[in-house]
């Protein structure tokens, strides 16, 4: 189980941090030094987990592969009265919540360092994105308090990872704050200059530049025997269907980008995570990024059973012109098609769904609009369906995939990639 804790108490300085006594000053860098006893077995029980998990993911992934290669086959094949074309639809979705979990399971273990591959970039617009979402899909229930470096370092990252790490400690500081009276979270961004080797808490900074990205509430806090297991994969205080790996997969992207996470926490005073990335001390305009090119027009409906997911597509859509619809479930993206007073060019639709899937939804909606255009996005990508027109973006994208893959899929013919 993951324990996706509560996280952050309200907005505070930097945390105190101890001058850590270190002989040299090598090149900037983020360590995960062992404190004591205890760090050192979490540090071994995350290796031996990401070992077991990188080869659990494989091997599962490849029968998973075969299995989803061999049940689309005889969909194919299977006519729309077939007797065992339902049972072929439930296996093939059963296999493609299996791949999900496979592919979160190769994210949390991959193990490669991603930040030398990645763009430069402003971190203030990842924040400024993910705070939007969440405020659009929980409305005004809790007060969002950003406070944004306004000449922030530039730090280099993998836009659409970094995004889903963000997310994953805001849901936890939402779920702290979730039914209280006064819930609050602080969402900060900030440059660190350091002149000597720095600790805060199990992270070690060397000498260098850094941005911090910081969350704070003021939710019921993190336990004092639950703290030292955070970052456990498989440790969870949450219920089913949570499986343990939010804060294990955000220790594994950061960790991937050279970067380090520190969480600090008192019970019924909230908690802090702090993110940092090595940077550059060059700034880059938050505004640089808007690609006028990807302005499209056009009424778009968007299917998802993750109401946060439904906020985050259409805030991204509507600003860049796009009409947006909304459907929790695939009944009602149906229902909405059948409206007289509605017009959809195109359907965006997770695969994964309980109760109508993606694909039977897909199939309903060729015979109900066959000249809709159809995006399916889903952490385990199939094969493009060309013959059915029918495109394929994978989880987590970033903003610009989503946005140039809806471009191409609009203005494509029946066939698209």
């Amino acid at each position: 189980m993951n324990i996706e804790p509560p996280t952050i108490s309200a907005p505070a300085p930097l945390p105190p941090i101890e001058p850590a006594t270190l002989e040299t000053s090598p090149p900037p860098r983020v360590e995960t030094k062992p404190a004591d006893a205890g760090d050192l077995i979490l540090k071994q029980k995350l290796d031996c987990a990401l070992q077991l998990a990188r080869t659990v993911s494989l091997d599962f992934n490849n029968a998973l592969t075969s299995i989803l290669g061999h049940v689309s086959f005889l969909l194919s094949k299977a006519e729309a009265g077939h007797p065992w074309r339902h049972a072929l639809m439930e296996v093939e979705k059963s296999a493609e919540r299996a791949a999900e979990v496979a592919h979160e399971l190769q994210t949390f273990s991959r193990q490669e360092k991603e930040a030398h591959r990645s763009p430069p970039g402003n971190l203030n617009l990842v924040v400024n994105r993910c705070v939007e979402f969440f405020r659009n899909a929980h409305g005004g229930a809790i007060a969002w308090k950003p406070q944004l470096e306004k000449n922030l370092f530039t730090a280099r990252f993998d836009e659409a990872k970094i995004q889903q790490a963000l997310t994953k400690i805001l849901e936890n500081a939402f779920d702290a704050v979730s039914g209280g009276a006064d819930g609050q979270i602080a969402v900060l961004t900030r440059n660190a200059e350091l002149s000597e080797p720095t600790q805060d808490r199990n992270v070690r900074l060397m000498p260098g530049a850094y941005v911090c990205m910081e969350v704070n509430d003021n939710g019921s806090g993190i336990a004092p025997d639950i703290l030292p297991r955070i970052f456990e994969p498989f440790f969870t205080t949450k219920k089913a269907p949570h499986r343990g790996l939010g804060l294990a997969l955000v220790y594994g992207i950061v960790t991937n980008h050279g970067g380090g996470v520190a969480i600090s926490s008192e019970a019924g005073k909230g908690a802090s995570v702090r993110i940092y990335l090595p940077a550059e001390k060059e700034i880059i305009d938050e505004g640089g990024g808007a690609n006028q090119n990807l302005q499209g027009t056009g009424t778009i409906l968007v299917v998802d059973d993750e109401d946060m997911l439904l906020s985050m597509t259409e805030t991204i859509l509507s600003d860049y012109g796009y009409k947006i619809l909304t459907a929790n479930n695939g009944t009602k993206a149906l229902a909405v098609l059948s409206r007289d007073d509605v017009k959809v060019d195109m359907v965006v639709t997770d695969l994964v769904m309980p109760g109508m899937g993606g694909r039977e939804l897909v199939e309903r909606i060729r015979q109900l609009a066959p000249r809709v255009k159809i995006l399916c996005t889903s952490g385990y990508v199939m094969p493009a369906d060309k013959k059915g027109g029918t495109a394929y973006l994978q989880k987590p994208f970033t903003s610009d995939d989503l946005l140039a893959k809806v471009k191409r899929v609009m203005s494509s013919a029946a066939s698209v990639d």
